[in-house]
């Protein structure tokens, strides 16, 4: 049984109803840590959430590499990206306009070659490393808090022995 356990999940069950998701990119960012996998969160702007970059389609780009940039403009990685979404997770946008949106961003594995302190968005965003098993208690969205906990995930970001 999936139960709403905040008001915006539950705006965002009411909005599924009437009408879809817009469609997002996002980036699950990682690396190899010392005791295992790493992820990358980042604070939302407006509440201060941890969340993964995240942004809208581009033109001419897929969305595995709008997914890389906005790892970048967000968290100041650069790495390799997967070309196809591991997962995805809705959550409700609150609009400038005070308009709530569904949005569904798909998520794609980026591993973290490099790690840059100036990037687009360094001077408005906090940006944390978190073990795998961390990184899921640490995320408010209930969908995304199931991805991050997920055996698949940890299985795609544990080498092969």
């Amino acid at each position: 049984m999936n139960v709403l356990t905040s008001p915006m999940e539950k705006i965002g069950a009411f909005l599924n109803l009437i009408r879809p998701s817009f469609v997002q990119t996002g980036s699950l960012c990682w690396r190899a840590g010392p005791e295992g996998p790493e992820v990358l969160l980042v604070k939302t702007l407006r509440r201060g959430h941890w969340i993964i970059p995240k942004g809208w389609p581009m033109a001419r780009k897929t969305l595995a590499e709008a997914a890389a940039i906005e790892a970048w403009e967000e968290a100041g990685v650069i790495g390799t990206v997967a070309a196809e979404p591991i997962g995805a997770f809705t959550y409700t946008k609150i609009k400038k306009s005070g308009l709530p949106v569904q949005c569904r961003p798909q998520v794609y594995l980026l591993a973290v070659a490099q790690t840059e302190d100036v990037y687009p968005e360094s001077g408005k965003r906090i940006r944390k490393w978190f073990a795998l098993s961390e990184a899921s208690q640490a995320v408010q969205n209930t969908g995304l808090k199931t991805l991050l906990a997920s055996p698949h995930l940890g299985k795609a970001l544990t080498p092969a022995k």
